[in-house]
């Protein structure tokens, strides 16, 4: 008996130093945050630099990591400091999605309810059918088979929001339906939404901020640190030290789990890495691969345009934050930059943390130039035996012919285009822009 008391004693001081394992900053404005030193993580500090000049090159203006909450990285560019506030852009989605969660754990709604309860009758251009097949769930996955080609996809007037598709079987990334979802809480909860934030987020953990309206998108607008608070929030699983900001377990894994079986490395409102395809905004391809491949298997991100992004690897006990103006050609949701970012940062920690750790194409693959008017020019020092197709942004895709390591482009139009390389059973993807 004694024994068994001595085992259960010792199991519960190990459950209480795991628990204590992440750090979390106290809650006070101008609070100090701890750091860890990147030489004591055994990082190499001469890459360092290098990941700086690269941020500093494509626009950033902010840019932290935490290691298991702690900082160990932290680089503010020009005139912007940790004081300054910027948007999030689509990023704060993932705050959107949180407080739907919180809303349907304090009875307010169910993700299966109609949106139309919420909404009302007659919110979008659809027939009374067709509109009382639409959920908040669908809202959340992207599901909703509203039109996201029409001219503002933004626009959340009755006239902008035109039947395309039957609910869940087609994925759009389409800010209009998302934006409603910021109705459907206030509607529900009967509580603004900037207080009903403050109430069950902002309080608890610190996560200060402010959603304001820019035409017809309404944004979160904090300052970097805060961002990061968020990172690290989902990093331990909604907890905000032991004190559980949501208790839906099902709710939260559903979160950063696919959502939907059209675009794989898509979650509510969160996207997903390490999955087996991907899509992208704008297009209907399903892009075989992870978004990220030089980011953790497990990492998930909120990204927003311009680069706002807050990724998560629990696996590794990571946060990454970058804010700041728009990087160079890399769209509406930067995915790309997301994962150059991670490649990056990989050298900085002296070790690959990305899904295949085999033959890298990115590493071993180089085109030019980019833009190009007349032709594109692949260096392939291993001769590995190459499949090209060039992808429109409209989703066209064309099969090409590389001749002596070349690529005639001349008869593209102007525009910018994906060239995707695949090898073996793997896939890369590029932006090029003809000219």
């Amino acid at each position: 008996m004694k024994k068994i008391f001595l085992l259960l004693l010792f199991y519960a001081g190990f459950v209480k130093l795991n628990a204590q394992q992440i750090y979390f900053p106290p809650l006070s404005f101008n609070a100090n945050w701890d750091t860890v030193s990147p030489s004591s993580l055994g990082w190499c500090l001469p890459e360092i630099d290098s990941l700086y000049n690269f941020l500093e090159k494509e626009n950033s203006k902010a840019f932290i990591v935490l290691k298991d909450g702690k900082i160990v990285l932290e680089k503010y560019f020009n005139t912007f400091t940790k004081d300054s506030i910027w948007y999030w852009a689509s990023a704060g989605k993932t705050i959107t999605s949180l407080l739907i969660g919180k809303a349907q754990e304090e009875g307010y709604l169910k993700i299966t309810d109609t949106s139309s309860k919420y909404l009302g009758k007659g919110w979008t251009d659809c027939t009374e059918q067709q509109e009382n097949k639409m959920s908040i769930l669908s809202h959340l996955t992207m599901t909703t088979g509203l039109d996201d080609g029409v001219i503002d996809n933004h626009c959340t007037d009755k006239k902008c929001l035109i039947f395309k598709a039957n609910v869940g079987t087609r994925w759009a990334y389409h800010n209009a339906p998302y934006t409603l979802l910021e109705k459907v809480i206030t509607n529900a909860t009967s509580v603004t939404i900037n207080n009903y934030t403050s109430q069950k987020l902002s309080i608890k953990t610190g996560i200060y901020g402010l959603w304001y309206y820019n035409n017809n998108d309404n944004v979160f607008y904090s300052k970097p640190r805060n961002m990061a608070r968020f990172g690290l929030l989902f990093q331990n699983n909604c907890k905000w030290g032991n004190e559980a900001i949501l208790n839906d377990t099902d709710y939260i894994n559903k979160m950063v789990n696919t959502s939907q079986n059209l675009n794989l490395s898509y979650g509510y409102l969160w996207w997903l890495n390490g999955k087996a395809s991907y899509m992208v905004p704008t297009l209907q391809t399903v892009i075989p691969g992870s978004y990220a491949p030089q980011a953790p298997a497990d990492m998930f991100a909120g990204i927003g345009k311009n680069g706002q992004i807050v990724s998560v690897s629990k696996s590794k006990g990571l946060v990454v934050v970058r804010m700041g103006d728009a990087p160079t050609n890399f769209g509406e949701v930067p995915t790309l930059f997301c994962n150059q970012i991670w490649q990056k940062l990989n050298a900085v920690m002296c070790n690959k943390t990305n899904v295949d750790n085999t033959i890298n194409l990115k590493e071993n693959l180089t085109f030019y130039p980019n833009p190009s008017k007349n032709e594109l020019i692949i260096d392939n020092p291993l001769g590995l035996e190459l499949s090209i197709s060039i992808v429109s942004l409209l989703g066209n895709i064309q099969d090409i012919d590389v001749i002596n390591n070349k690529i005639n482009v001349t008869n593209l139009s102007n525009g910018l285009y994906f060239l995707k390389i695949k090898s073996s059973n793997k896939t890369v993807i590029y932006k090029f822009l003809k000219e």
